[in-house]
């Protein structure tokens, strides 16, 4: 049984305090939070799990294996190492940290202390994604050529974050895990609107080995909400939609083949395939469920996390270049 106490009852808190209630091979002993209100309010749910409003008490608490941390980005490194110190495992949520300097630091801790050091990349947990994984690897797409992400809606505006750290995040993720290959450049375009400097709306385009290209388009501006990823191979080429209730992919069998004609070489002829399409089973537990399970696993049974610190310091060394490439109007920076 894993002892677990959880910093941050906000946005995501409550997503994770239910999931690791729920776990048969997990107990929910502490949350802790600076608000009385969401005190109040986890408590009503959670009548048996102490409730703190310091939060070193829940580092000191010789009790716990583990500390999940909910909280702003601006505060994962020092709550991470915090708790890595105190010999805790750590389950930290996206984006893994502000600077790639602090995502080696933990990486390096986790490791002397032995412990697992688990980022919540929930996509990655989802059957869709995994479905796309089991494809991919599988060699049905063929060679992949790229990845191109609509990611939009109205709001929610994050105060300590722009559009790309919140909503590009996930497909970093996801790009990570389905398509590992290197990244060498990244360059981002954006604007603030409302006098501020948060950035609601941007486009990032990465470069990567194999002549791969990938393309995420990011906003909190849309009137509607559009979750939609395309992946192409040159065999065939997936279509992730995960607004749709029940078909979220679907695999077309289409492409094109370009020719040489006899009588002129350096002149090509474009000839398309157009095949079938279908959209396979997915499996339909919850993701966080998934992670949560998957974090136990690691903690108990020995096994490598799926989206562990290298994983989550992968996605911040991109978040961390489209940001100087957004102060220098696209400019392609090197991933590094």
């Amino acid at each position: 049984m894993i002892k677990i106490g959880l910093i941050g009852y906000g946005y995501w808190g409550p997503n994770l305090a239910r999931n690791f209630a729920n776990n048969s091979d997990m107990e929910l002993k502490t949350i802790c939070d600076f608000s009385a209100d969401r005190l109040k309010a986890a408590g009503k749910l959670y009548p048996a799990v102490n409730l703190l409003s310091k939060i070193d008490a829940i580092f000191d608490d010789k009790d716990l294996d583990a500390i999940a941390i909910a909280t702003p980005v601006s505060t994962h490194f020092e709550l991470a190492q915090k708790a890595l110190l105190a010999g805790k495992h750590v389950w930290l949520e996206k984006p893994m940290t502000e600077t790639v300097a602090q995502a080696e630091k933990l990486i390096r801790l986790s490791e002397k202390k032995n412990r697992v050091l688990f980022v919540d990349h929930t996509f990655v947990y989802t059957g869709a994604v995994r479905k796309m994984k089991e494809l991919i690897d599988s060699g049905e797409l063929g060679d992949l050529i790229y990845y191109d992400s609509t990611r939009i809606n109205l709001g929610l505006f994050q105060q300590d974050v722009d559009v790309i750290w919140d909503l590009a995040t996930h497909d970093l993720s996801i790009l990570d895990y389905i398509m590992p290959f290197k990244k060498y450049r990244v360059s981002a375009t954006g604007s603030h609107f409302h006098g501020d400097k948060i950035i609601p709306k941007s486009l990032l385009t990465i470069f990567m080995e194999n002549n791969i290209i990938a393309h995420i388009n990011v906003s909190w501006l849309s009137p509607v909400k559009i979750r939609q990823t395309l992946i192409g191979g040159d065999s065939k080429m997936i279509l992730y939609d995960d607004n749709h209730p029940s078909e979220k992919i679907k695999i077309y069998d289409k492409g094109v083949e370009l020719l040489k004609t006899k009588e002129e070489l350096y002149q090509m002829k474009v000839q398309y395939r157009v095949g079938d399409m279908y959209a396979p089973k997915l499996e339909g537990d919850e993701a966080l469920a998934v992670g949560s399970a998957h974090f136990v696993d690691c903690i108990l049974n020995g096994a490598k996390p799926i989206t562990g610190g290298k994983a989550g310091l992968e996605v911040v060394k991109v978040l961390t270049a489209s940001k100087i490439s957004l102060a220098n109007y696209g400019a392609p920076v090197d991933i590094t």
